[in-house]
């Protein structure tokens, strides 16, 4: 009979180094105020067993779960996987706050809850009693509900706000949306577009408006007329930009150029720019926001913004640790600062010169297949 060989526990970890299991669990965490040649006999006992440290023995010290909580849309998120439309935002957030996390010893989960869920309290009270996350990061559109952010506030959880525009509790980690999305209608305005058709993002989202906001004023301190601007209603999804480009691309009257509020919709537009038969920047320059992983492998490559969501979630899992320290060791409430990290306006093939047919500017020319 093959006999299963036992797991390692702290204790086995304590008993052969010598020493209480609080005094293991504190060099597993890191914790200060331990002699150095007692921090190596518990290192070399962990070694030499082959242990490893499980979250029960992690909380050992200082209550703290070393699990930093992310919420995400649920309805959003699920919809763009089972459509195979997965979000790269969300890759770039996992990317930099899983390294972030794992660097210091604490370990990133995702919990997907719904945003208009008449039970979106218990859904997450139920969420924090079952992994005691030390920190929570919220994204859109979860970082500006107020019920979520009270909540946390209310069970003394610290929370970082990616993405809110609103005034709130824990600290926000944001992108200038309304200069980055004047910089990029500036860049349009600057090749010579006078037309320049503008899709929105998903209402509910706070960013969406802020990128609305630098489109008009572009518009107007350029002495352009807003009212030639056509403006269609998108919502972050390829499916929401191929109605909103079709709307503007088959007007009699069509723009020059389009700004989409997101990469999916610009990318979205050219595929219908594509099937008019147009020619992406020589008939029509499409321009898009975030610089994901579309911007890249549409053809032509997308001119966009590029949003450092890896560096918020980054900088937001540093926020929280540096709270989560202040706190234990009574240095201050350590609140933070709201921070504003920088965009920059990536040009690629998808936006060039206005069009000129027919001896008059602004016209869009079809090309002969």
């Amino acid at each position: 009979m093959v006999r299963r060989r036992q797991a390692v526990t702290i204790r086995h970890v304590a008993a052969d180094a010598g020493v209480s299991l609080q005094t293991v669990s504190r060099v597993i965490n890191k914790e200060p105020n331990v002699r150095p040649e007692m921090t190596q006999r518990v290192q070399a006992s962990i070694a030499k067993l082959g242990y490893v440290p499980s979250i029960a023995a992690q909380r050992m010290a200082g209550s703290r779960s070393h699990l930093i909580l992310a919420l995400n849309d649920r309805e959003r998120t699920i919809a763009d996987w089972r459509s195979r439309e997965g979000a790269d935002w969300v890759d770039q957030m996992l990317l930099g706050g899983m390294l972030t996390c794992a660097k210091h010893g604490y370990r990133m989960i995702v919990e997907l809850v719904d945003t208009h869920s008449d039970h979106i309290e218990r859904e997450l009270l139920a969420a924090i009693a079952a992994l005691q996350p030390d920190g929570v990061i919220l994204t859109p559109p979860h970082s500006e509900n107020l019920l979520i952010t009270r909540l946390l506030e209310d069970h003394g959880i610290s929370f970082a706000r990616i993405g809110s525009l609103r005034p709130g509790g824990g600290f926000a980690l944001t992108m200038d949306d309304e200069g980055a999305a004047r910089l990029a209608t500036e860049h349009l305005i600057a090749l010579g577009h006078r037309r320049i058709g503008f899709v929105r993002g998903d209402p509910n989202n706070g960013s969406s408006a802020e990128r609305w906001r630098g489109f008009v004023t572009a518009i107007e301190v350029a002495g352009l007329d807003l009212d030639d601007m056509p403006v269609e209603q998108g919502y972050f999804t390829f499916r929401s930009g191929i109605d909103a480009g079709e709307r503007l691309i088959d007007r009699e009257d069509r723009p020059t150029a389009i700004f989409a509020s997101n990469d999916d919709m610009a990318a979205a537009a050219i595929s219908v720019a594509h099937r008019r038969g147009l020619h992406v920047p020589d008939d029509l320059s499409i321009v898009g926001f975030d610089d994901t992983s579309l911007a890249t492998t549409t053809w032509p490559e997308i001119t966009t913004i590029r949003q450092p969501i890896a560096a918020m979630a980054e900088a937001a899992v540093e926020m929280l640790l540096g709270q989560i320290r202040d706190r234990r060791t009574g240095h201050g409430q350590g609140a933070g600062e709201d921070r504003v990290l920088d965009h920059e306006l990536i040009v690629r093939e998808s936006s060039g010169p206005v069009p000129v047919a027919a001896g008059r500017p602004g016209m869009i020319r079809h090309r002969s297949a």
